[in-house]
């Protein structure tokens, strides 16, 4: 058996070799040397359990970290009495099996041993899956890090579901992969329910290695929720290795969009169509050239966010209409009704579809997956996704411009602002809105109110803090009775709405299709390979806009469209200077203005704003699915 142990320290001596080079320590982790710079708060004795022998990471003390590898491989020579004690080790596990249970220590999810380093070495050497053991868990303190926090929410899953061996990268996994196995977060798990996932997960983490896991920068569980999320969780114990490969080898675009998180490319301004070549131009067609398709949430005349949309395909149908074969699907309120709708688009013919909420972008990734030929443009912001494009409009802008009204308007120095989804972009608008607010009236302060709050009485708020105006729905669905929308002064005899932000979804619509339709989607910046694309397209490009009432002071006007200008000029970034949120912290010191994924990800508000950002459980339920997509909280 010698030349078991030869081999074993000819694996040791590579990973020490490629470790060294690397510029890693080449021996065990030791437990002890990382909590002396790390707060724990406690201990749990976990009792005897089942340890994954890919999570063993090293030993607790410093006594035989040097004998060991980093993969535990034994480094001492053939000849040592350590040599015979492994060598005889393996010869009982080859006969009679490793029965004596180690003891080792579990901290952030990786085990570290106290007794029994040579029994994992030798396990591990023969490919075993796990030891057995007795674990005391050492708790780290809560500092509010992700990596702490996820850590948290593994030890809460452990102790319902009993399951050690699936882990993520990201707060709220644990709470989302409950959610796609149909299984209530916190509901004790049965022993079928361990062993069906235990093995869905085994034969999923073997494929997903073996085609080149380890080199991404997430783990085998942030995949895993990817990939339940597009093919579910029933009947995939029962699937082929052939066939999860095939399904993965469809994610994998997906699982490295994953990884690129942070370097989403923002398309800030439309380019340059260069139009159509020459042998275009000599071409007339005779047919509608593409047949695009619109996803609506509920109807034009009973949403205000679809009613928008639904304008901006009108536009489209005044303008192209000699190019455009049009088709709407509308009346989608679940998931499965987008698929549905979406599946229903493709079979129609459409070659573009625009999926016109963020509700829709679970669907549109699944249809991507699925139908990559097809070209899926979702309204949202920050989304990552390499089967698909993203859109939405920097509102901010419009919403600064109604700010800069409100202030100098407003004759108590109090302003209402009603929002919605406390969603992306959502506090870029409110934040502006405050800052046009400032601009013109420092003493001035804004009330927020989310719509979607539960048991929130907006209108004695709003009452109680004697405000003048409020900025309310930009836009108003025809079935919808008239009501207070845009900048709207409380305080006349009728009530009034003076200015509002708008969008102008036609313009970007055409100006995407006009560019399909000559050839020119593929056009992008060379940035634009390493992740997904996000249109993100302000005034200049008058997708977004503001239009006043005649019951604005003209001077009023005049200065409103002086800055107007200046900001589609770029000769004024309305999140510069000195800014101040509602803690006091600086946001930014005037050096430098911020950038475009700073106000993307805003999660604060500005100090002249009271009230502030609700959490997803404070929320009504239809705003529930929205915020859960694309909450500028994560759950």
């Amino acid at each position: 058996m010698s030349q078991e142990y030869a081999k074993a320290r000819k694996a040791a001596q590579k990973a020490y070799r490629q470790d060294m080079a690397a510029g890693r320590y080449p021996y065990l982790k030791v437990l002890d040397e990382l909590l002396a710079f790390t707060p724990t708060e406690g201990e749990n004795d976990l009792g005897l359990i089942e340890i994954p022998l890919k999570l063993v990471a090293g030993t607790k003390t410093s006594g035989r970290t040097k004998a060991f590898a980093s993969n535990f491989m034994p480094l001492l020579e053939e000849s040592s009495e350590f040599a015979d004690k492994w060598t005889s080790l393996y010869q009982s596990h080859i006969t009679e099996g490793i029965r004596e249970p180690v003891i080792a220590c579990e901290f952030m999810n990786s085990y570290y041993i106290i007794e029994g380093n040579k029994r994992v070495s030798v396990l591990k050497f023969s490919g075993a899956v796990s030891v057995s053991g007795y674990v005391t868990r050492i708790i780290p303190v809560q500092d509010g890090s992700r990596e702490v926090t996820v850590y948290y929410e593994f030890m809460d899953f452990n102790r319902f579901s009993g399951i050690n061996t699936v882990y993520f990268s990201q707060p709220g996994s644990f709470c989302r992969l409950c959610e796609l196995m149909g299984k209530p977060y916190g509901e004790s798990w049965n022993e079928e329910e361990r062993r069906l996932f235990s093995s869905c997960l085994l034969h999923f983490e073997t494929e997903f290695e073996n085609m080149g896991g380890n080199t991404l920068p997430i783990t085998a569980g942030d995949a895993l929720l990817l990939y339940l999320d597009v093919y579910g969780y029933e009947g995939m114990v029962s699937k082929l290795p052939s066939e999860l490969k095939k399904e993965l080898t469809n994610l994998w675009e997906e699982l490295e969009s994953f990884t690129l998180k942070g370097n989403i490319n923002l398309v800030m301004q439309p380019e340059k169509d260069p139009g159509k070549n020459f042998i275009q131009k000599l071409i007339t067609p005779t047919t509608p050239r593409l047949t695009v398709g619109f996803l609506y949430y509920k109807t034009a005349a009973s949403s205000d966010w679809t009613y928008g949309h639904d304008l901006g395909r009108l536009y489209l149908e005044d303008r192209m209409a000699d190019e455009l074969n049009i088709r709407v699907y509308d009346k989608i309120t679940t998931d499965e009704e987008s698929l549905e709708k979406m599946e229903e688009a493709v079979k129609d013919g459409c070659s573009v579809i625009f999926t016109t909420s963020p509700r829709f972008l679970g669907a549109s990734v699944k249809a991507g997956l699925k139908y990559p030929h097809i070209k899926i443009l979702n309204c949202s912001l920050n989304s990552y996704s390499g089967h698909l494009r993203t859109y939405y409009g920097r509102l901010y802008e419009a919403k600064f411009l109604v700010g800069m009204m409100a202030g100098i308007l407003t004759r108590t120095d109090h302003i209402g602002y009603i929002a919605d989804f406390p969603i992306f972009g959502a506090t870029a608008s409110i934040n502006a809105f405050s800052l046009g607010v400032k601009m013109v009236n420092p003493s001035a302060c804004v009330h927020l109110v989310w719509s979607t709050e539960k048991n929130c009485d907006i209108n004695k708020i709003l009452t109680d803090s004697h405000v003048s105006h409020i900025s309310g729905r930009d836009m108003i669905a025809p079935l919808h009775s008239p009501r207070k929308y845009g900048l709207y002064d409380l305080n006349s005899e009728k009530g009034k709405s003076l200015a509002t932000a708008i969008w102008h979804w036609g313009k970007f619509y055409q100006r995407i299709l006009q560019s399909i339709l000559n050839g020119n989607w593929s056009r992008t910046s060379p940035s634009a390979a390493a992740g997904s694309i996000n249109y993100w397209w302000g005034i200049s490009s008058g997708m977004i806009d503001m239009i006043c009432s005649n019951d604005i002071p003209s001077r009023t006007r005049e200065l409103v469209d002086l800055v107007k200008k200046q900001i589609v000029n770029g000769e004024f970034q309305i999140f510069s200077g000195e800014i101040l949120d509602q803690n006091g912290t600086l946001r930014t010191d005037g050096n430098e203005p911020l950038t475009p994924e700073q106000i993307v990800k805003m999660d604060w508000l500005c100090d002249n704003i009271a009230g502030r950002i609700p959490h997803v459980e404070e929320l009504c339920d239809e705003a529930v699915p929205m915020v859960k997509i694309q909450g500028i909280y994560t759950q």
